[in-house]
């Protein structure tokens, strides 16, 4: 499953966008319409902790009649961390 990640402040403005087109009130509304995540995974989305992943990203343009064209995003492979992390901690072991 790979991450869709959006620039600074642009994946916040993505998930209000869905928000707003799905004339819902809050995060937790996302919630009563499947989204097969929970509430803490979409708060950590909403404050851009965490990058989303793509099949999420998909149910959003989906439900929101979003066109992905439209946005300006790039796609991490899942193992993106985890590649990241392991170069680090090979500096830390020969050092």
């Amino acid at each position: 499953m790979n991450r869709i990640e959006f620039n600074k402040g642009k994946q916040k403005a993505f998930i209000n966008q869905c928000i707003n087109n799905l004339n819902l009130t809050s995060l937790r509304g996302l919630l009563q319409l499947g989204i097969s995540t929970n509430y803490n995974n979409l708060k950590n989305y909403y404050s851009e902790r965490r990058n989303i992943p793509e099949d999420l990203f998909q149910d959003l343009i989906y439900l929101a009649k979003i066109k992905p064209e439209t946005l300006d995003i790039k796609t991490k492979p899942e193992n993106w961390g985890q590649i990241k992390g392991g170069k680090i901690s090979k500096r830390i072991k020969t050092q």
